[in-house]
């Protein structure tokens, strides 16, 4: 049976630096831009963020696919299209980890997500971290002509269908299509394969997902339902390997150090030293990566930055590989 420390399967480069047993790395959600009162950002210096973070040694930033400003949803996300964005980020940054957090497969076709995630992965030479989900807006699912309440099934389908096609003699009957006679799909991922993290359950079995993914991304939790979930999916009978657990987490970090935490939505109002305090608790209870969104933020971002940078990272340094 898994342990936490059993090593981590080595997928590409971003994972490898990402993600390791019994340790915490941390990285922002983009934009790494505080807008609380609206549902769409203003992308200011968005690039020089990002390369911001890269400096100051985060371990990865993560897009999300928002293919429709839904209004009840209330977050645009980053607004641009995550696949181009990837393709200009890999061309400016040099080490962070790109991460999508995470793309809705039912609403694309499989053989454009396995071809784009495969280019966005060479392009950034390993850099790729591909989350992976069902979907959670009703709305986007009419707009693409596309059934909402068969998304488990269609997730399942997308998932097998990008996983075939990461090899080198693809052969696959799916209802996405029949691949076959020699055509082939390119390019392939630098390593061969992409690391795809499951989103929460995505209507899936445990089973399933404790056996399928290559690291789960979940919503904060009290820290003992945490420790339990990850427990359950480390322990599961269909799961053959150790992976990592990813956890988003909104922050919206006071002046004074000593501010003590306070619950704001999926995360925390806090000072450096209440939240240094839940990092380690994630730390120990098994999470091996916590994305930090700043969307909630009322301080500066790069005095933010800077100030996670100088009293937090250092806590969460990982072995270089």
């Amino acid at each position: 049976m898994p342990t936490e420390a059993t090593p981590f399967e080595p997928i590409n480069a971003a994972y490898k630096r990402t993600f390791q047993p019994n340790h915490l790395s941390l990285g922002l959600v983009v934009p790494i831009e505080a807008y609380p009162h609206s549902a769409v950002p203003e992308m200011n210096d968005h690039i020089q963020r990002v390369k911001l973070a890269e400096s100051l040694n985060f371990a990865a930033v993560w897009l999300r696919d928002v293919p429709f400003n839904v209004p009840s949803f209330g977050d645009a996300g980053q607004t641009y299209d995550p696949f181009v964005y990837l393709g200009a980020l890999a061309a400016t940054t040099s080490t962070i980890a790109l991460g999508v957090a995470s793309l809705i497969l039912p609403l694309r076709h499989p053989a454009h997500v396995a071809k784009a995630a495969a280019t966005a992965d060479v392009l950034s030479d390993g850099r790729l971290l591909l989350g992976i989900a069902s979907g959670d807006r009703p709305e986007e699912f009419p707009a693409l002509n596309v059934p909402y309440d068969d998304r488990g099934q269609r997730f399942r389908d997308s998932y097998h269908y990008i996983r075939s096609m990461a090899g080198t003699t693809p052969d696959l009957q799916n209802p996405f299509g029949h691949v076959a006679g020699g055509i082939d799909l390119l390019p392939k991922p630098t390593s061969g394969r992409l690391p795809l993290l499951l989103t929460g359950f995505s209507q899936q079995s445990l089973d399933w997902v404790s056996a399928h993914g290559d690291g789960w991304i979940t919503y904060p939790r009290p820290a003992n339902q945490q420790q339990s979930l990850i427990q359950t999916l480390r322990s599961d009978s269909k799961n053959t390997s150790n992976k990592p657990v990813i956890e988003p987490l909104y922050v919206d970090l006071a002046p004074d150090l000593k501010t003590p935490p306070r619950p704001i939505h999926l995360g925390i109002h806090t000072g450096v030293n209440s939240l240094l305090t839940y990092l380690k608790t994630r730390e120990r209870i098994g999470v091996n990566h916590i994305a930090i969104n700043l969307r909630f933020n009322r301080v500066g971002i790069e005095h933010t930055l800077n100030e996670l940078a100088q009293h937090i990272l250092p806590h969460f340094s990982l072995h270089q590989v």
